[in-house]
This record gives structure tokens, C-alpha cells and sequence, in this order.
């Protein structure tokens, strides 16, 4: 199955090929490198006109940008009623991954559907980056507490959320270690009906210690298991990893949850300027909980 995202305006993905995805944020258009394209691009997507910038990978590792126009230090797009504040940053990240609003769609469903019999949602969003998820469930009136490690993330999902009408105070900032929160919120007591979770491929602990997501991902799962509500309402797991297709972690939440609920596996992805061609994305594993 594949999740496609949409109801975009102001983000697009113009062309592929080549390793690289030509792309436009509002009024900027950058190209970046992306592994899974393997197929060849049309034309020379470097010759695009009114290209602003492109990510140039280093021999040695990482990255950096190459500017051929002027690209504000920051800029807004936005999706349905959110508005997100750009950047361009190390890692050839933008601030915004747009294939989640896939995801967005069926959790503002699922709340506001709740809303309608008066039920009111908690919403825990770990390793939440610059909010997407935090601020479109916050949008439908959830009570959202976003996690991150760094503090800089959560400053931007804040932000993020007045930019698309919400409050300063609308959300739960916590700049922390995702593990660790959720094992003082099981030694707490608290519970929560919605739990989202984008993991990264790897990690490092406070130590210098690394793990890798596919070693550590059903543990952590099982864990965070624990802080479901008696009347769950969904469970989201986010994979960029490559080789963790939607089935492995279909498999993981629905071992983990011992078979409750209902679990959706499908590969997020974005459409392309070229007929029948979609842009692999990520995968997700979504349990509603009937």
C-alpha cells in the first residue's frame, strides 16, 4: 500500500532523476540528493530555471548547500490551515518532511472525529522534530506533548504552532532523550491515547555509545506500550531506515500490542511532475484502535 500525500499548494515535487529531487518550498526550489532514485532524470534538473540551491554531498561525509540564487534565512509553506517556518540545514534538511501529511490527515481525522462525542486526546509525539504531527493533532484541539532531544527542535515546533494559530502554550515542550522520558512517564503513571514516533536510523547516547534503530525499535516499543490510555485511540510508527519495510514495522506494533487494534503498513510517498512516477518516502505502520 501506498500512502500519498497531498493537498499540498505550496510544496511540490517538480522532477527526479539522477539521485537527485528537484523540488519547490513556496517560492524557492532546491535540489537534493536522494538515494532511492535510482532512474534516470529528464533534462539537467541543475539547469532547472529559477533554481535557488543544491545540496552537494562530501567524499568525507555530510554535506553542505551551494546557493545559486538568494534563499531567505527563513521562509513559510504551508498545508491545510498550517503554516511551517524554512530553513536550510545541515544534513540537506529543510525543517519539514512533506510526505508526513499523509499521516497528518488520519490523525486530525481520528481527533476530531473524538472531539465530536466529547472526548478529549493526549497526544505524546517523540523524537518530534519541528512539530508537523504536534502542531496539525494540537490543530484539532488535542492536548499534545512533544519530545526532542534538541532544544532548537522544539523552539521551531513552537514556533510552527503560532505561525498556524495556536497559542505559545498550546503544546508541552520537552527537550529530553526520548527513552528516558518514557521510562520516567511509566514510573509516573502517565497515560496517553495517541502515541507517534519518528526514530532515527541511528542515535547516540549520552556516553557516545551508537545504536541502530533495528536493534533497539521493538524494546522501545514495547515500552511505550506501557504509557497507552485503557481507551487507546492510535499508535504511529515513522521508518526512514532503509531495509524496515512498512511489514517489519507493522509486525513490531502489532507484537508489541499483543494483536489490539487495527494495523495499516504502507510506504509514504510524495507525487512526482512525471506521469505515474511517485517518490518513495519513508514507511509507516499506523494502529487505530477501534
Amino acid at each position: 500500500m501506498i500512502g500519498l500525500a497531498g493537498d499540498w499548494k505550496d510544496y511540490e515535487v517538480i522532477e527526479t532523476g539522477d539521485g537527485m529531487k528537484l523540488e519547490r518550498f513556496g517560492s524557492v526550489t532546491l535540489l537534493r540528493p536522494d538515494p532511492q532514485i535510482i532512474w534516470g532524470a529528464p533534462f539537467d534538473l541543475e539547469k532547472y530555471p529559477g533554481l535557488n540551491a543544491v545540496y552537494r554531498r562530501s567524499k568525507s561525509g555530510g554535506g553542505s548547500w551551494e546557493y545559486l540564487k538568494r534563499v531567505p534565512e527563513e521562509f513559510n509553506i504551508g498545508w491545510r490551515d498550517l503554516k511551517f517556518s524554512l530553513k536550510l540545514m545541515g544534513f540537506k534538511h529543510t525543517g519539514i518532511f512533506p510526505e508526513q501529511a499523509y499521516n497528518w490527515s488520519k490523525m486530525r481525522e481520528l481527533i476530531a472525529a473524538a472531539a465530536t462525542s466529547g472526548r478529549a486526546v493526549k497526544v505524546l509525539n517523540l523524537f518530534a522534530y519541528t512539530g508537523g504531527a504536534s502542531v496539525a493533532c494540537a490543530k484539532e484541539g488535542a492536548e499534545v506533548t512533544h519530545v526532542d532531544a534538541a532544544k532548537a527542535m522544539c523552539e521551531r515546533a513552537g514556533k510552527n504552532a503560532v505561525l498556524s494559530g495556536l497559542g505559545p502554550k498550546a503544546m508541552r515542550y520537552i527537550v529530553d532523550d526520548c527513552m528516558k522520558f518514557v521510562e520516567r512517564e511509566i514510573r509516573r503513571g502517565n497515560r496517553y491515547d495517541a502515541v507517534i514516533m519518528d526514530p532515527p536510523s541511528y542515535g547516540r547516547g549520552p556516553k557516545g555509545e551508537i545504536w541502530k534503530l533495528e536493534d533497539t525499535v521493538f524494546d522501545f516499543v514495547k515500552r511505550t506500550v506501557m504509557l497507552l490510555s485503557d481507551n487507546p485511540l492510535f499508535f504511529l510508527i515513522n521508518s526512514y531506515t532503509t531495509g524496515l519495510q512498512p511489514t517489519v514495522m507493522k509486525n513490531v506494533i502489532d507484537i508489541a500490542l499483543n494483536g489490539i487494534g487495527s494495523t495499516e503498513a504502507y510506504e509514504l510517498a510524495l507525487p512526482t511532475g512525471r506521469k505515474n512516477v511517485v517518490l518513495p518516502s519513508g514507511a509507516s505502520a499506523f494502529t487505530h484502535f477501534e
